[in-house]
């Protein structure tokens, strides 16, 4: 399960994985992007906010999440990662190789700097 929230009038897409992810967390996560996409061209952000990374429910979730990335990635500016997790903070220079988008990790406590770094131009 992926929770959502819009910021900035629909500029940064927040996303916070709650449960082992799903095929259809990324149906619906498309569902919002897509439109939004459509009618501005992209995306400034996306802040993943991860206490935890709980994983993919089974193949087909996993499947799901890196075509989503692969569909959605040229869209977005800048991804921030949330996290105290170890694992998380390594993940910006690992996708950093995949995706267009500048990524860049932050500490739990430091979201609300995230979404002024997502805000930012450029």
């Amino acid at each position: 399960m992926i929770e959502h929230h819009w910021h900035r009038n629909h500029s940064v897409l927040e996303v916070v994985p709650r449960a082992p992810l799903q095929r259809e967390d990324f149906e619906a996560l498309a569902q919002q992007v897509d439109p939004v996409i459509e009618e501005h061209g992209s995306l400034a952000g996306v802040l993943i906010n991860a206490a935890s990374f709980p994983g993919w429910e089974d193949f087909s979730g996993l499947v799901s999440h890196f075509t989503f990335v692969r569909d959605h990635h040229r869209n977005v500016h800048k991804i921030a990662v949330v996290s105290d997790q170890p694992l998380l903070g390594y993940m910006p220079r690992l996708v950093d190789h995949f995706v267009s988008a500048d990524v860049r990790p932050f500490p739990g406590e430091e979201r609300r700097r995230a979404l002024e770094w997502l805000a930012e131009p450029g």
